[in-house]
């Protein structure tokens, strides 16, 4: 409860002061206080996962990870974070002049905002006079929008409405666009058109949604092991799933996890205390929120900044140990995960089984017509703006409109308002998705909005399928596992702690008991899922396809020591590939659960094998399906235009199976060996980089020898014929 805070009555009258964060006593000690006890609760689960966040990085290196095989076209984002995507000259509300002042408003590649004092200003390199990250934003376009947000944030302990109250700041236009950010303070334009107000929205929105999600994208090890500490801190608490406040970067994630626990003490404590009409009590208010944060910000950052470094400092004295021992400490967590198994795969599938498969079909028909529908529509417009660009080339013939129009359309996923239309046919799923909110305990539906747009705005039409698969299977993970973590967690859980003394103690800072643990719930869910989807694709539901790649697949919990694919976005506070998990001791009986306690010898481990139990079961009659891929990786808009006809891939498709059948009419009746090397040369269609050239040779020369043999015995099969085929056997040979 924090201190009270007698004394001080907030007033509106005219010239009165309205008392800042300092001015009350003892408030600022108090966030402080709160701040570091937050910081020294946080530690221990960062030291822990950055430790093995720095193992995982290590294995990668040592076993030389390759980035797995992708079906997505590559699509090189913008390289310069100071490149323009949006300016336009506004009008802007400025807080400390209390004025309307037209400004010069600017959106970077990086998706930060930059207000400066005017053009020419920006132009001689002045420093803008203001810079947003507007993380947890929310871009409104009325008043009665603004003001009902208002009204949520904002719990009057009087209850009393005031009628006909004027608005909390007074537009000079009738265009205006409003940018509500949690815990900062607000910002204000206003334009002379719907069309200005239109643009301008739509690229906040860009801005917002990829400064939410964008830090989890990097593969640093401090990224890394923040965001799976945050998920386990959180689940220490009794939270589990999604987050709405997990966005931004580490810093304001961490404020964040503060100010949550913070401001129902601080309402309760301020609020009551405040006098005067409602808009200027909502104005202090919020300045007071405003000013703790800061607090609690630059408390956190500097603690922060200094358990990274103690973290790097000390991983880095275990590296030599890691390296010599990499083998040694893979095996000792096989036989954890064999013993650990044995506890946590029974319950595990039996609950999902009964409480989560049952509707995991119906969860993704939900999710595919939205989401199917907007990548339609990513196409549409993508040909439509082919379409305009070839028509403007035929009636000028001009080379400059050509390029010109090459360019624009490379940028056509950074243009926001004509992404707009795509964008909105994703925005039903927020609706759609209610009813989850009973079952599933499921509400962060704006994080699975904006996640599916990020990754419609980084491909076209080529991947679709793919993409939409991998995007499925992230939300059926994100929707159901929560349930089966909080349902296993009472009776499990507890039972971690003694699995501990199957760790080496010179490797327990790289092996985590939660980790194998969540791995083994996240393989059950996983062996669930991927037979949904992959019925879907079979049935060719929304034009889902089979691949004909296997691709892992990354989660929230698949915590694990295996590698995280460069350029991934993670959809939530842990992403990365997952391995089987292996048995240490295949042949004792029970789950593949060694009978004996005892630790394998340390020198030499013995090999392990893959415990059944755990690995989804593999069809052999069914192709692979695409279970991961790797969503940093996009399209190049700029060289669409060179294959333009990849648009279409059923066609495409067809084609290719007529070209096949043709090749196989062709191999069936060989006449001479002029055609044995066309046939040769037809169906060889790796590529030759693929081998040595020596090795190429070789095998080419080994089926030439082959079908010539081959012809020589039909020739010889033919009794009429048969003094004629020695001949030509020998007319081949020579």
């Amino acid at each position: 409860m924090l201190p009270s805070v007698t004394g001080i009555e907030v007033k509106t009258l005219e010239g009165k002061h309205f008392p800042t964060i300092g001015e009350l006593t003892g408030l600022v000690s108090l966030l402080l206080g709160r701040a570091e006890a937050e910081l020294k609760n946080f530690s221990p689960h960062y030291r822990r996962q950055y430790a093995v966040a720095f193992f995982r990085q290590l294995h990668d290196e040592v076993e030389q990870h390759r980035t797995v095989q992708t079906q997505l076209l590559k699509h090189r984002q913008h390289t310069e974070p100071g490149k323009v995507l949006h300016e336009e000259v506004m009008t802007h509300y400025s807080a400390e002049l209390k004025k309307w002042k037209e400004r010069y408003v600017l959106v970077r590649a990086d998706y930060s905002l930059e207000i400066h004092e005017n053009y020419d200003s920006f132009l001689n390199g002045a420093s803008p006079k203001i810079r947003l990250l507007p993380a947890g934003g929310a871009v409104l376009m009325s008043e009665d929008q603004y003001s009902a947000l208002a009204d949520r944030f904002f719990p009057d302990p009087s209850g009393v409405s005031e009628e006909n109250a004027p608005p909390m700041v007074s537009m000079p236009d009738q265009f205006p666009v409003y940018l509500w950010q949690p815990y900062q303070k607000h910002s204000y334009f206003c334009f002379h058109s719907a069309d200005s107000q239109k643009r301008f929205a739509a690229a906040l929105g860009d801005c917002i949604r990829h400064q939410n999600h964008d830090y989890q994208k990097k593969t640093k090890c401090e990224v890394r092991a923040f965001l799976e500490a945050v998920q386990f801190y959180r689940q220490e608490k009794g939270h589990y799933g999604s987050w709405e406040m997990l966005i931004g970067k580490d810093v304001q994630v961490l404020s964040n996890l503060v100010m949550e626990e913070l401001l129902p003490s601080l309402q309760t404590e301020l609020l009551p205390k405040m006098k005067g009409k409602k808009n200027d009590r909502m104005r202090a208010w919020f300045a007071i929120v405003e000013d703790a944060y800061n607090v609690v910000m630059s408390q956190v950052s500097t603690g922060l900044a200094a358990l990274e470094e103690e973290c790097r400092a000390a991983t880095k004295q275990q590296e030599g140990l890691i390296r010599s021992d990499m083998d040694q400490i893979i095996n000792s967590k096989n036989f954890l995960a064999g013993k650990l198994k044995a506890t946590v795969s029974q319950p595990a599938v039996k609950f999902c089984m009964e409480n989560v498969q049952p509707y995991l079909s119906s969860i993704l028909e939900e999710l595919m017509g939205p989401i199917s529908s907007g990548f339609s529509e990513i196409r549409f417009v993508f040909e439509t703006e082919v379409n305009k660009m070839s028509k403007d080339y035929q009636e000028s013939s001009s080379i400059d409109k050509l390029k010109k129009g090459l360019a624009e359309l490379g940028d056509l996923p950074f243009t926001s308002l004509k992404m707009q239309p795509c964008y909105r046919k994703v925005d039903v799923l927020c609706e759609q998705l209610q009813e989850l909110r009973n079952r599933f305990k499921f509400s962060n539906t704006d994080r699975l909005v904006q996640i599916t747009q990020n990754y419609m705005q980084q491909q076209y039409d080529y991947d679709s399928s793919t993409l939409r698969k991998k995007l499925f299977q992230e939300a059926l993970v994100e929707i159901t596992m929560p349930t089966i973590q909080k349902s296993l967690a009472p009776n499990c859980k507890p039972e971690l702690q003694r699995f501990e003394q199957y760790i080496f103690a010179d490797y327990t800072n790289f092996i985590q008991v939660e980790h194998v643990y969540e791995e083994i719930i996240l393989q059950t869910l996983l062996s669930e899922i991927d037979k949904v989807v992959k019925e879907a694709a079979n049935m060719k539901k929304h034009n889902l396809f089979v691949d004909s790649i296997d691709f892992p697949f990354e989660s929230q919990s698949s915590l694990t020591d295996s590698k995280t694919l460069p350029g991934s976005i993670p959809a939530s506070p842990a992403k990365h590939l997952v391995p089987p998990i292996e048995d240490a001791n295949p042949q004792a009986p029970g789950n593949g659960v060694p009978e004996s306690q005892d630790q394998p010898s340390k020198p030499e481990p013995a090999l392990p094998e893959v415990p059944e139990s755990i690995v989804p079961a593999k069809n052999d009659q069914q192709e692979p399906s695409a279970v991961g891929i790797d969503p940093g990786i996009t399209i190049n808009a700029e060289s669409l235009t060179v294959t333009m006809a990849s648009l279409d891939i059923a066609n495409e498709e067809e084609e290719e199976k007529t070209q096949e059948n043709a090749i196989h009419k062709e191999i069936q009746a060989p006449d001479n060996l002029k055609e044995i090397r066309d046939l040769i040369t037809v169906v060889r269609l790796e590529d030759p980089g693929d081998r040595d050239p020596e090795s190429h040779v070789e095998l080419l020369e080994q089926e030439e020898s082959i079908l010539k043999e081959e012809l020589r015995t039909l020739e010889s099969d033919r009794p009429e014929n048969n003094e004629a085929g020695e001949e030509s056997g020998m007319a081949s040979e020579k």
